[in-house]
């Protein structure tokens, strides 16, 4: 039987009548795709697993074969245990060796950057006696070079007539550092006339980079050998992070594209070739990693002595008689 329903009565607000809306569509909702889906719930790879497992385990059957091999030569009495004795001995000796000298690197560029935290501070603070300490310090680390020896005795002489703050610090900036600008600025621009000539020349663009680099890396251990701090290979990679810092800091790269682009002339600029355009920017940047460089391994700020910038380099850089340098 039917229930058949009468009318009823009821108010428009009756919370029983209101249907929840849904809710608007995502207009930046995308299906997803079925087998990206797929992959993903199958997490890695079968191919990427096997060739993981592959790889382990030829790594460990070449680490013990290796192992097993000296083990074995090393245990015979032998001339081939004799051999692989002195060998093993000489490995180790020549790896304490490298690893002593890295640190002695690290700690001679911690002494630059100390000397010059040092003098700032002496500088700013007119500590006459900070003054002293860090003039001796640098005295003492530059007294073994020959070429200064001349210039570390007229130290010598004048430091004790010296009354004013800052004025010993500027009798050191003129004596000992001025020597050091020339022979930094000299490296400098070899290294950026050779980098010049070999990207302009070089038939393969990855040449020309792989050189860029080993001959900034060079140009930077050379500079902090100019200032007195040798560094090995770790010196090296902590004195380019340095640098860059230094670079991205001042705004050095715009910079240097500028001043080449007002050096030559947009005219000029566009006669040249592609080889010869890349050569001198690449050239005006390595002078530009070059100053930097300088700025970081100085042991001094810039006093009395001329500051180097790339402004000075470009000029003899970029001239049509220069000629690259010899290594």
């Amino acid at each position: 039987m039917t229930d058949i329903r009468g009318p009823r009565v009821f108010e428009a607000d009756d919370p029983k009548l209101i249907v929840p809306s849904s809710p608007p569509p995502d207009e930046d909702f995308t299906p997803e795709d079925p087998q990206r889906t797929a992959r993903s719930s199958r997490g890695a790879s079968i191919g990427g697993i096997f060739l993981s497992a592959v790889l382990g385990l030829v790594s460990l059957t070449l680490a013990a074969s290796f192992t097993g091999f000296i083990s074995a030569a090393l245990a015979r009495e032998d001339w081939i245990g004799w051999t692989a004795t002195s060998l093993a001995g000489i490995a180790v000796l020549t790896g304490l060796v490298i690893v002593l000298r890295e640190l002695i690197g690290l700690v001679r560029l911690g002494r630059l950057t100390r000397l010059r935290r040092d003098a700032d501070t002496a500088l700013r603070t007119n500590d006459r006696a900070l003054e002293r300490k860090t003039v001796a310090a640098l005295t003492s680390a530059l007294r073994g070079r020959r070429e200064l020896a001349w210039n570390v005795t007229r130290l010598d002489a004048h430091a004790s007539d010296i009354r004013d703050p800052g004025e010993l610090l500027r009798l050191a900036d003129r004596e000992l550092m001025a020597p050091l600008d020339a022979a930094a600025r000299r490296l400098v621009l070899k290294s950026a006339k050779r980098v010049l000539v070999v990207t302009a020349m070089s038939p393969m663009v990855w040449v020309a980079m792989l050189y860029v680099m080993v001959e900034n890396v060079r140009m930077l251990k050379g500079l902090a050998t100019v200032y007195g701090g040798r560094p090995g290979a770790l010196g090296a990679l902590k004195l380019g992070s340095l640098v860059m810092g230094h670079i991205v800091a001042t705004g050095g790269l715009a910079m240097t594209d500028d001043l080449v682009g007002q050096f030559l002339g947009q005219d000029l600029m566009r006669r040249l070739s592609r080889r010869l355009g890349e050569g001198a920017f690449n050239g005006a940047l390595t002078a530009r990693i070059g100053t930097a460089a300088i700025d970081v391994t100085r042991p001094m700020p810039f006093l009395d002595a001329d500051p180097i910038r790339v402004r000075d380099l470009l000029p003899e850089l970029l001239r049509r008689d220069a000629k690259p340098s010899k290594a």
